[in-house]
């Protein structure tokens, strides 16, 4: 559930960055606590307990994931979204891997940051293990193994190529938010390729026809028209 008045700790390094962000978020109904450096972060994480972190993964001395890493090795479960430039898809995966429950390319739209903040609140509950740090998601008998990059349907083994159990994995971290074709992209490949978001329906496509999905009728992928993807099954993530 969404939390009104959520306080939002907004970690970068960058003085303009934070100057621009703190009014925006506060604006938007949010309290909004900053830090400039990872250890300043820690500290004010463990004595201010926020709701949910906005976390520079590029900063100096401390970076951005060993935050996330110390917190996570703490049992401190308050979900992190990531600020990064554009770069490897595999370093986003990893990220994910690790326990951010999202993360937002710079430069970036106000709109979007308060949006994947909202999404992020919404699906998480205070104190308790977020999807991201989970690693099986299940939606009824679809099981992900996220360390092993491995899932199945019942007792059925999905033979999936990389990109299609990245984009499932994607979808079921985010169950009931349309993501756009674009983010997909993003988030699966990286702008670093040169394609285009037909490569994302391929792979929806092929997950279809894995999970013996009616398009139609789905039971987990629901097109948004004119938009993207949507996982609309409920969500249960197991350590």
């Amino acid at each position: 559930m969404e939390r009104h008045g959520a306080r939002v700790l907004v970690v970068d390094d960058e003085p303009d960055l934070l100057a621009e962000v703190k009014p925006l978020l506060e604006r938007a109904g949010f309290q909004v606590l900053t830090a400039r450096d990872g250890r300043e972060a820690l500290e004010r994480i463990e004595r201010e307990a926020p709701d949910l972190v906005v976390l520079d993964i590029r900063m100096p001395g401390l970076n951005g994931r060993e935050v996330l890493r110390r917190m996570r090795q703490a049992g401190n479960w308050t979900p992190v979204l990531f600020l990064s430039y554009v770069g490897a898809s595999a370093e986003r995966a990893l990220a994910l891997l690790e326990g951010a429950d999202d993360y937002l390319n710079k430069p970036f739209e106000p709109v979007e940051l308060i949006a994947r903040i909202q999404a992020i609140l919404r699906r998480t509950r205070k104190g308790q293990p977020s999807l991201a740090a989970c690693r099986w998601l299940r939606s009824g008998e679809l099981l992900l193994d996220r360390l092993h990059r491995q899932a199945r349907k019942g007792e059925q083994p999905l033979n999936l190529t990389p990109r299609a159990f990245a984009v499932l994995e994607y979808l079921m971290l985010h169950p009931g938010e349309p993501i756009a074709r674009e983010r997909l992209l993003d988030a699966v490949w990286g702008w670093s390729e040169d394609l285009g978001t037909r490569a994302v329906d391929v792979r929806i496509a092929e997950l279809r026809r894995a999970l013996g999905e009616d398009p139609e009728a789905p039971r987990w992928i629901e097109t948004v028209v004119g938009f993207g993807y949507r996982f609309r099954g409920e969500v249960e993530g197991q350590p």
